[in-house]
């Protein structure tokens, strides 16, 4: 192989922010290739705002990634080199093998293949992808909304959040999206289609924002905020509400935070409010990315990418994002497309 394989390994622990200090590339060999494996060659790494809880020191809902070790993430790849009758050479593949150039597997860290010919590679960890299918069950499944019904949605403009606006319009709902800063407001509502959308950063009541965006209330809200954001739109519930949450990015992860208690709201609301992983869902994947790949194809879903190049960006990469300061799916160019 021409190109030298890299790693990116995590060195410490969030004290207690994350820096990009935090990840060291390190040169690798090049792994070996045995019988039933096949070597992958990354092309596309995504970084997700959950990464925040995969390196904390206290353990969640995964295993902290350990100190020493390559950083894990969901990636897009190419086959270059074979001993799997499933996986020939030039598949591409979407699967978990982390902030590393080259990996090799056996298909047991593989999600699915990837078809070429439907969309860009790279939505295979975004729209049809991971986020897709997050918003996806979060929307459908735990809200399980309804035609004409309001659905609001925190980082509208983000990954997931700009999904859920999408698949709910398709399903008859008046969307409202909640964003920072105007030119995510404007992508929600002239990319994504969103109804209504606030703007959190310039919005010196967003009670009263949201009171104007739902006049009828609100019947599903995605959450992927929780803080300040939610309090508002938990005050705003209809009866019979459906709640998901999907991330609490803007509350520290330890120590657990106190705020307002909404056991009078669910109560008087006769409202559900139910916590998700798309990890729980994974024995459904494939059939999720099926539906959401046949939307696609019938009308095309829309996104944005925030693409750094070179996996030695990624740490750098990761902090923006969870600062708010990317500009769509961030995305991490490990190599050139085939």
């Amino acid at each position: 192989m021409a190109d030298e394989n890299l790693h990116v390994v995590l060195r410490a622990r969030p004290n207690p922010s994350v820096t990009a200090g935090l990840f060291e590339p390190v040169a690798a060999g090049m792994p070996s290739v045995g019988d039933g494996q096949f070597l992958i060659r990354v092309i596309w790494l995504s970084l997700e705002p959950a990464m925040r809880g995969w390196i904390a020191e206290a353990a969640n809902y995964a295993t902290p990634v350990p100190l020493g070790s390559p950083m894990t993430g969901f990636t897009v790849g190419e086959v270059v080199e074979s001993r799997h009758p499933g996986y020939p050479v030039g598949t591409i593949v979407q699967g978990r093998q982390g902030w590393r150039r080259y990996a090799v597997s056996d298909g047991s860290d593989i999600d699915r293949k990837v078809d070429p010919a439907l969309a860009p590679i790279a939505t295979a960890v975004s729209v049809l992808g991971i986020n897709g299918a997050t918003a996806h069950v979060g929307l459908v499944e735990v809200c399980d909304p309804k035609p004409g019904e309001t659905v609001v949605v925190t980082t509208a403009a983000g990954a997931v959040g700009s999904m859920v606006g999408q698949i709910a319009k398709r399903l008859g709902c008046r969307t409202v999206g909640v964003a920072g800063g105007p030119d995510k407001v404007r992508a929600c509502l002239e990319e994504f289609g969103f109804d209504a959308a606030i703007d959190y950063k310039a919005t010196p009541d967003l009670g009263a924002a949201l009171d104007a965006a739902c006049p009828d209330g609100v019947d599903c809200f995605f959450d992927n905020v929780g803080a300040e954001q939610f309090d508002r739109v938990l005050e705003r519930i209809n009866v019979g509400a459906r709640i998901a949450i999907c991330g609490t990015i803007g509350m520290p992860s330890f120590p657990l935070p106190v705020g307002p208690r909404p056991n009078r709201q669910l109560l008087i609301k006769r409202a559900r409010m139910q916590g998700f992983l798309i990890l729980d869902h994974f024995d459904r994947y494939a059939a999720i990315i099926d539906r959401l790949s046949d939307w696609h194809r019938a009308e095309p879903f829309r996104w944005r990418e925030d693409v750094t190049d070179g996996l030695e960006g990624a740490g750098a990469a990761l902090v923006r994002l969870l600062s708010g300061n990317n500009a769509g799916k961030a995305l991490v160019r490990v190599g050139v497309d085939p």
